[in-house]
């Protein structure tokens, strides 16, 4: 006979637990991509996937690095580049590349020069009805896109930074430098310049004229570039003389005239200048001194009392006697 249950007892044993309560699942046809999502005030047409190719630009490693050293935002590594973006910047490529995508690229340039065109040309009908408006010509209708303006043509010489002091300062500057200190050369210039401005106008000597075309002696100091020009230009030489040697027969050496050009000929005029100036005493001490006794000796130059223009004469006589031997060349080569 089976044993008998007890019910009291066994309800005393029994664990009853809570049930745990497990969140209904959403099937899979209610979620809705952010794709497939659209508002009332977006487009019909959802974007496409894959790579935008209206908005990414110009997107590579070197853009990102590029970015990050210049502080701007990085471009997107996730969306790609065009391939027309790297065709420009490898022309074998580019020659390569099929023929379809070449006549895209020609399309592309037409395209953005054509719209050039059709703004400029925009511009420029705005302006005519402007002028229009204030009671102008249509036709006087200039537009000025530069900052600063175009420069003059043709371009002054002295408009190079290099060579924007004129010729004869420069050469001057330059001969009167020593050891390499072309700075101290520059400031005895300055003050020579200088000299000149505040002297009184000059008294020219008529038995020793200077260069045709000089304007008035009380004119000269006004421009002092001028004035210094003026006084080198009237003493330089027009030739020196060669000597030959054995040309006269017996080992006699024979003089020959040779014609300068204009910078040996102011190189010449210079040069003689500065020894004149060199040996003449100074009134008193200090750096300015030498700049002092060579302003001086151009204004005695212009006033003909320099020692420099016998030196002139003396050479121009020794040329006109020496005149016959000007031959000698063209007597050798035959």
């Amino acid at each position: 006979m089976p044993p008998r249950l007890n019910f009291h007892s066994a309800s005393r044993s029994l664990t009853i637990r809570p049930r745990t309560v497990v969140a209904p699942r959403n099937p899979a046809f209610f979620k809705i991509t952010p794709a497939a999502r659209r508002g009332f005030a977006e487009g019909k047409q959802p974007p496409r996937n894959g790579s935008d190719e209206d908005v990414a630009g110009h997107v590579s490693e070197e853009a990102r690095d590029m970015a990050e050293i210049t502080g701007e935002t990085p471009p997107d590594m996730g969306k790609s580049t065009n391939v027309q973006e790297i065709l420009k910047r490898d022309q074998e490529g580019k020659d390569k590349a099929p023929e379809v995508i070449k006549e895209d690229i020609k399309d592309t340039q037409s395209a953005s020069a054509l719209a050039h065109e059709v703004s400029f040309a925009n511009l420029m009908a705005l302006g005519r009805l402007g002028h229009l408006e204030n009671g102008a010509n249509a036709s006087d209708l200039t537009i000025d896109v530069h900052k600063f303006g175009l420069p003059e043509l043709p371009i002054p010489s002295n408009n190079n930074l290099k060579y924007r002091y004129d010729p004869v300062v420069s050469q001057v500057t330059n001969m009167m430098m020593q050891h390499g200190k072309k700075s101290v050369a520059q400031r005895n210039m300055s003050f020579i310049l200088n000299h000149l401005r505040t002297a009184s106008p000059p008294t020219p000597n008529p038995a020793r004229p200077l260069l045709p075309g000089t304007p008035p002696p009380s004119h000269l100091p006004l421009n002092p570039v001028l004035y210094l020009t003026t006084a080198i230009d009237s003493i330089a030489p027009l030739l020196r003389i060669r000597s030959q040697k054995g040309a006269a027969g017996g080992g006699a050496s024979l003089q020959i005239p040779v014609p300068l050009g204009v910078r040996q000929r102011r190189r010449q005029a210079i040069k003689w200048i500065l020894d004149s100036a060199s040996k003449k005493q100074s009134r008193s001490s200090g750096r300015g001194m030498f700049a002092q006794r060579f302003a001086e000796e151009i204004i005695s130059v212009v006033e003909g009392k320099s020692s420099v223009w016998e030196k002139r004469i003396l050479v121009h006589k020794t040329g006109t006697s020496a005149r016959a031997n000007l031959t000698f060349y063209s007597k050798r080569r035959r």
